[in-house]
């Protein structure tokens, strides 16, 4: 009876290491994967005359990222201004409609906001959980510190 009680509990934990591989690689993916197409077409942008690496007899590594990021530049600059705004939400409705797009962008976005919150007065911190059940343990993130009766309770 114990063997089947540790087959399974390893089974969980098995489980929550994917799922937790999966959350943490689909963000990270995504970005590779999305400055790879807009490297390979930065590099079909530049005209023939102006690309030195056309016409010099070695190639300078680096031109198409420099415009790669000088691109995610002036994207994450329009995002700030009003029409930005306006279509990243419309952008963020229409990935919510999706049925399975929807759970691993919202997945993306929470965790997106919880890491990238600039607010110096939320203390961030790694804390252990006991969930699902006695015994299993599950790493999670306070964002806020306790206050009113739950600080009194943990002093």
């Amino acid at each position: 009876m114990k063997k089947n009680k540790k087959k399974r509990s390893l089974t969980l934990i098995l489980r929550n290491y994917f799922i937790t591989g999966v959350v943490v690689l689909i963000p990270i993916g995504f970005t590779l994967y999305l400055s790879k197409i807009l490297i390979g077409i930065s590099s079909k942008i530049i005209p023939e005359n102006i690309n030195p690496n056309n016409y010099l007899p070695y190639a300078i590594p680096g031109i198409e990222i420099i415009i790669s990021i000088a691109f995610i530049t002036i994207v994450g600059g329009l995002s700030l201004s009003f029409l930005g705004k306006r279509i990243l939400k419309l952008i963020d409705d229409l990935f919510k409609r999706i049925p399975v797009l929807r759970t691993i962008y919202s997945a993306i976005v929470q965790m997106t906001e919880t890491f990238s919150n600039k607010d110096d007065n939320d203390k961030k911190s790694v804390v252990l959980v006991e969930y699902p059940r006695k015994g299993v343990w599950a790493v999670g993130f306070a964002t806020k510190e306790n206050k009113g009766e739950m600080a009194e309770k943990n002093k």
